[in-house]
């Protein structure tokens, strides 16, 4: 029986990325869109599991960047931007979820994206929010659903796991744990 829903922010919660908000970021940078977009992802691994954001930014820019640097500022907040378009249809799953099971949400995010996802109105509802910056673990590792379980106390039978990337799924099942690729 699930008495926890434990739900993915990114493309269950918010929707995808806009293509013209990470052709903004790389503007901000001034790089190449396709090179800035592969540099964004081929670096953010790390950035998601706890690395310090004027670092990841360095790794981005393929220059030295301090954490006070204005531009670690404006791509922070430009990428916050970027994950803060909510899916009218996740919003519609979290408000029927709430009340009927005990929610948790678990997602890979860095920290300035977590501490705005805890500042936001909709999230009241989550008893726990798990981030891969604070756990310095990241989905689809194994070790990362095992510690969600341990702090929630529950057996994997006890949760329902929500996600839309099939490789974070298939992680959550093999322990047991109930697992839900959702597509929007």
């Amino acid at each position: 029986m699930t008495t926890w829903m434990l739900l993915d922010y990114g493309e269950v919660i918010s929707l995808p990325q806009p293509a013209g908000e990470m052709d903004g970021m790389a503007a901000l940078a001034g790089r190449d869109p396709a090179a800035f977009r592969d540099l964004y992802w081929r670096h953010r691994d790390p950035y998601d599991r706890g690395q310090a954001p004027h670092l990841y930014w360095s790794n981005v820019l393929e220059r030295d960047l301090a954490d006070t640097d204005p531009v670690v500022a404006a791509l922070n907040a430009a990428d916050v931007a970027s994950w803060s378009h909510l899916n009218p249809a996740g919003l519609d799953m979290l408000r029927e979820f709430t009340g009927r099971h005990r929610l948790a949400l678990l997602s890979n995010a860095p920290e300035p994206l977590a501490t705005a996802i805890d500042d936001a109105p909709w999230a009241e509802p989550f008893d726990h929010r798990f981030y891969s910056c604070r756990l310095a673990l990241a989905k689809p590792d194994a070790a990362i659903f095992e510690k969600v379980l341990h702090r929630l106390g529950a057996d994997p039978g006890e949760v329902t796991f929500v996600d839309d990337r099939a490789d974070n799924v298939h992680a959550a099942a093999a322990l047991g744990i109930n697992a839900v690729l959702y597509r929007a």
